[in-house]
Order: C-alpha cells, then structure tokens, then sequence
C-alpha cells in the first residue's frame, strides 16, 4: 500500500527545521562550549556549511528517487543490498538517537520546572509522539508546522534583543584550546544539522517533489545556520563562561540576563516547543526506515504494513519509539557522538551514492536538481566528512560499528535470500567490463519513480516504446542496406509485405533523415491493427544522401492504415526526444538495446491521452 502525498513546501521546511532546533541549541552549546570556548561559533559554522555542502548530494538523490526510507533507498539501490541494509540502520539508529536527544531535553526541562523524574516524563512523551505518528504523517506534519512557526518567532526575539547587549570581551582569547579542539567540536555538534536526512525518508509523501524537496531542504538549512551561529553569539556575550560551561539550559539562562523572568518564561516555551518538534519529526522520519527496508523483503513484511485510515506504517512507528525509549538510557555525550557520526557516515555514502549513479549511465537516473562541479564537490565532501567522522572520537565510531555489526547480521541472517533487485554499482561494473551482469529492473524501477515524481500516467506511446525492437549495428550502412537489415528484423511480424519496397518508395519520396543524425523511416501495411517500432543505432553512421551521410539513429515505423492516429503520436514524440539537450551525446554513450530502451522511456516529453 502507498503511502498518501500529503507534504507540501511548508511541511517540508517545518520538518527539517523542527529537528534541527532543539537539544542541537537549547543544550548542546553549553556543552560544545566547555570544549572550545568561543570559538565554538566557529565550530556550528563550520558544521553548518558541511551540512549544506552534504545536503546537494541529497537533494539530487531524492529528487531522483523520492522513496521512503531516503538515504536508504537510494544507498540499496547504488552500491547494493548490504551496505543498504547497514547503512538503513544506522540511518534509522541516527534518528532515533537524535529523537531520545530531544525527549531526553524535554525531560530535563519538566525536571527543571515541576520536578517530575526525567524518565517517566520520557516514556510519556514517546507514547504520546507514537500515537500521533500512527494517526498519519500529514496531522503529524500539520502539528510540526504550528510549533515551528512559534519557535522561531520566539527565538528571533530571543536573538534581537540579545545581539544588543553582548559583551565583546567575552569572544578572547577566541580559541583558548587551539584549532583542532575547535574543529573537533564541530563534528560534535554536526548532529544538530541532521534533521536534513527526515525530509529524505518522507519524500515519498511530498506533494511536487521536484521543486518541494529542494526548496524545503534549502531554505531550512540556510536559514537554521544562520540562527544556530547568531544565538550562540547571543549566549557567549551575555553569560559569564563559567555559568556557560556549567549550565543546563544555556538559551534559557542567557534569556533570563537580558530579558528577566519573562524571557526565561519564553525561551523555556521556547525549548519545550524545540524538543517537542524534534522527537515528532524524529519519529515520522526514522519510522520509515523498517518500512522501506520491509519493502525490500530485507526486514519481514508485517514492518511495513500501512493503516488503511492513517497512512501510516503503524508497525514501523511502534518499533522505532520503544528503540527511542530504550535508547534514554544511554549517556547524553554519547547519545550525541553516536548520532552525529552516522549521520556523518550517512552524508559520506550519498557522495559516494552520486558518483556511482551518474557514472553508471543509468537513463532512468534523472534528479530535477544536479550538484554542480561533479565529481569535486563529491570528492571534497567525502573527505570532509571522513575528516569529522575520524575526529569525532574512538568511543562514537565504537557504538556506530556495533550497529554495522547489527545490520550485517540482519542481511545475512534474514535478507540476503529476499532481495532480488538490481543495483547501480553493478551497471557501473557491467560499464568498465563491458561483461552483461544486468537486466533492466533498476533501469524500469528508476522509470517508474520519474512516472509518479512528475505525476505523468504512461500513455499508449510509452507501450511502443517498451515493446519496440532495439538493435546496435556496427560498420557504416547507405540507406538501402540498412533497408534490408531492418527488412530482416521485421519479417517476423509483417511475413506477407515486401518492405523492402515500401521502404525504399518511401525514401524516394522525401528523405526520412530529418537531421544529420537521425531518421524516421515510416511505412504502412496492409491488415488491421498492426503496429511496429524498430530502433537502430548505428554508430559508424548510416549514408541516407549527400547532405546526411553520418545518420546515428533511425527509428522504423510500420503500421496499418486503422493505426494511424497511434503512428502520429510515436512520430510527434519521437520529435519531442531527439530534440531534447544532450540526446545526441546520450544517444551515443548508451552502452546497448536495452539502455537505449530505457532512454527513450525516461526522456521528457508530452503524453497523449
């Protein structure tokens, strides 16, 4: 069962900015800050900008393939069912974690104020996050928008009235334990821009996707950098750096110096809001992850059951809040290493994802957003992720490879005799090799998305296409032999015409090579409903006159008087095809019949209904 579209533009800013302001700045500043000192403004700007540098490749990746589960869709279907496996885990582990983060915040927060112990408040609040996550994701995502609205009005408040009264003399000496501690904490507090990875694993359910999700992503992460750095400047110049170091609170306690008691009354609204919107978008992101992974048979089927009313996966949301609750029990510097360094290894994987997709000269693989300076920038982030993820800390890598542990046991103990589906670093194998170690199941799969992503419905066109015979020939040909090829490879289904005449009459009466590079042979013959497409590629180009002697691609078609209203549909969108930037140089590149089939396919066109 499909989960329902029901996110839009706001939905998507509102989850990715509700799981990114919460614990990440209502407590961990103070912590981050008794690491570095002042320069741990550095170090969220820093971690800011490798998030942005992070989040292209995932936005190319999910307007490409908007699946439950993001990152590990996308991860299974480039470099396979074990590092998907893994990395769904780990993915899943990351949100779950950074979700006990925020509870474990709110808890806190209750303790501070009604003096109610920590953990039974927890328990509460992740029962009450599963129920309402079980309702479905677009009442889930309606309470997210309404309670990040009101966050960030309070905390730009927060910000304005605090930037005035900040002490200068506070910022020195700026790095009192040296660059590497700074740098250091910048891969510590990397988590708190994980909120990016939620919109992934709901992308499924955005309504527009192409310009939703890439809009949504940018405009969160720009504008929750900027707020991180600015408030961090606000708490650093107006609180004493011991009672900093120390505190519990930090925004709430800065807000109590330079707006009193009603400042803390708002700013502690304020954090509670954070961290209630945190362990939801938490909850409606992570849950996903059992879902997808259930889909491909790698987790048993029951954990990626819908609700018929709800939409939601009720099985997956239940799972993932007890893994929530249990997690509490872990230590909050520890919750938050663990965290940080799978999303680092999660951003890692989608660079690497990138460069394996578009080397593996998969058709169907067509993002509505495209990284620019490939494959550097993909480089470059893999590298600064690896430098983070390795300084990070031997203690967070330790519990990050007990969950690799833990994923490399699910696939091998349950689903490595399920899967059965292809994946792009094999086209990329079967690329380099030139050796057949694929079909076209990905190819039709990656279609199949581009279909329900564009919300187009395959018309009658779409099943020429699919059923048409596709032929690479090699040597140079001039029309008449390539006449007879085609002859030969259309006998079977047209045994009674003579088209090699009807060919060649045809070709008298008006070239078919409508440009130097391809042309469209077109007959008709006798009988009743008979329809047929041949597509040939001829790489050493084929002589159809003087002015179009270097003709690549030529596509025959042959049909019944009865079907001509289908023989001007192929033929208006074929013309729609080749003309479309890049055809040409994609055309060529195709590695055979069944690349060029999923090429023409994928390619932009209209649809005739």
């Amino acid at each position: 069962m499909k989960l329902k579209k029901s996110l839009g533009l706001f939905d998507i800013y509102s989850i990715a900015s509700g799981a990114m302001i919460s614990s990440g700045i209502f407590i961990l500043p103070a912590v981050a800050f008794a690491r570095t000192g002042p320069s741990v403004v550095y170090s969220y700007l820093l971690a800011g900008l490798a998030a942005i540098l992070g989040v292209l490749n995932v936005i190319e990746l999910v307007t490409a393939m908007p699946r439950a589960g993001g990152d590990y869709y996308y991860i299974a279907r480039t470099l396979g069912p074990l590092v998907g496996t893994v990395s769904g885990i780990l993915s899943w582990a990351a949100l779950s974690l950074k979700s006990s983060f925020a509870i474990f915040g709110l808890s806190t927060a209750g303790y501070l104020i009604l003096g109610v112990p920590p953990l039974w408040t927890s328990w509460v609040m992740v029962l009450l996050f599963v129920a309402l996550n079980m309702v479905g994701a677009e009442l889930a995502s309606r309470a997210e928008g309404i309670m990040v609205a009101l966050l960030l009005a309070l905390m730009a408040v927060f910000v304005a009235t605090g930037l005035g009264s900040v002490e200068p003399g506070r910022f020195t000496p700026m790095l009192p334990r040296g660059m590497g501690m700074m740098l250091s904490t910048a891969g510590f507090v990397f988590v708190s821009f994980g909120g990016l990875i939620n919109v992934a694993t709901v992308s499924e359910e955005v309504r527009n996707p192409k310009r939703n999700l890439p809009l949504g992503m940018f405009l969160s992460i720009g504008s929750i950098v900027l707020l991180y750095a600015a408030a961090v400047v606000v708490m650093i110049g107006n609180m004493p750096s011991e009672q900093l170091a120390q505190s519990l609170a930090p925004v709430a306690d800065t807000a109590r110096i330079t707006l009193g008691l009603p400042g803390f009354i708002a700013v502690t609204a304020a954090a509670l809001l954070a961290f209630l919107t945190t362990a939801n978008a938490g909850i409606l992101s992570a849950s996903r992850y059992p879902m997808a992974l259930a889909r491909d048979r790698l987790l048993p089927a029951w954990m990626g059951r819908v609700g018929r009313r709800s939409g939601a996966p009720l099985f997956s949301v239940a799972f993932t809040g007890v893994v929530i609750g249990l997690s509490l029990f872990l230590p909050l510097e520890l919750l938050v290493k663990a965290a940080s360094s799978v999303v680092l290894a999660a951003n890692i994987l989608a660079a690497l994802s990138v460069m394996i997709m578009r080397a593996s000269g998969l058709a169907g693989y067509r993002p509505s957003f495209r990284v620019r300076l490939y494959p550097y920038l993909q480089i470059t982030a893999i590298a600064v992720f690896g430098f983070l993820l390795v300084d990070i800390g031997l203690e967070a890598v330790e519990v990050s490879l007990g969950l690799v542990a833990l994923g490399l046991l699910v696939y091998f103990l349950y689903g490595r005799r399920r899967w059965k589906r292809e994946f792009a670093l094999l086209h990329l194998i079967e690329r380099a090799t030139n050796r057949e170690l694929t079909g076209d199941h990905l190819e039709s799969e990656l279609i199949a998305i581009l279909h329900e992503r564009d919300e187009t419905t395959p018309d009658s066109v779409d099943g020429i296409l699919a059923d048409a015979t596709y032929r690479d020939l090699s040597g140079p040909f001039t029309a008449a032999e390539l006449f007879e090829a085609a002859a030969g490879d259309l006998w079977s289904r047209f045994p009674s015409e003579d088209l090699v005449a009807l060919l060649r009459r045809r070709e008298a009466a008006g070239s078919t090579a409508l440009t130097p590079f391809f042309a469209i042979p077109h007959i008709i013959v006798g009988g009743t409903d008979r329809f047929h497409l041949l597509v040939i590629r001829c790489r050493e180009g084929v002589t159809f006159s003087d002015d179009r002697p270097d003709v690549r691609a030529v596509f025959f078609l042959v049909g019944s008087r009865d079907m001509r209203t289908l023989h001007l549909k192929v033929l208006a969108a074929l013309a729609q095809i080749v003309q479309e930037a890049g055809f040409e140089s994609d055309w060529m590149d195709a590695r055979g019949p069944k690349n060029l089939r999923s090429m023409l396919l994928s390619a932009k066109r209209g649809r005739f209904h």
